[in-house]
């Protein structure tokens, strides 16, 4: 066994800015680490078979989930079932470094959905692909 670092992890850009690092990637559990800079944004979208738990290292995460806004910090979470309508965004001073833990992995199974942040005049284009 290895022991799995950023460093030694399959690395892609999404987005304009933003990073991921692949720690995880088996058929059956995704682990990313990534970094999304102040204003980026993924666009609104669902998972119709992954369920997702979005973990905070630093920075602060704006989680809209279903229609409600939470607002993440350093070492919290929040746990998104499939078919949940929601989307990341950045909207501090500071990069903003998190974990996404997908089973089965979310990857082909995005179903792109309006945004309400685009709505309110938020900035959306960085988006995840």
């Amino acid at each position: 066994m290895t022991v799995i670092s950023k460093q030694n992890s399959e690395h892609y850009h999404w987005g304009e800015g933003c990073d991921g690092w692949h720690l995880v990637k088996s058929n059956t559990l995704s682990v990313i680490q990534e970094r999304v800079p102040p204003g980026g944004s993924e666009i609104r979208h669902l998972h119709q078979h992954a369920e997702q738990f979005f973990y905070v290292l630093s920075g602060t995460a704006t989680l809209e989930v279903d229609g409600e806004t939470h607002h993440l910090t350093a070492y919290q979470g929040l746990h998104v079932p499939p078919n949940t309508p929601h989307q990341l965004s950045n909207l501090g001073q500071e990069d903003l470094h998190f974990i996404v833990t997908s089973t089965p992995p979310s990857h082909g199974d995005r179903v792109m959905i309006d945004s309400p942040l685009v709505e309110a005049g938020t900035d959306n284009t960085l988006l995840k692909t």
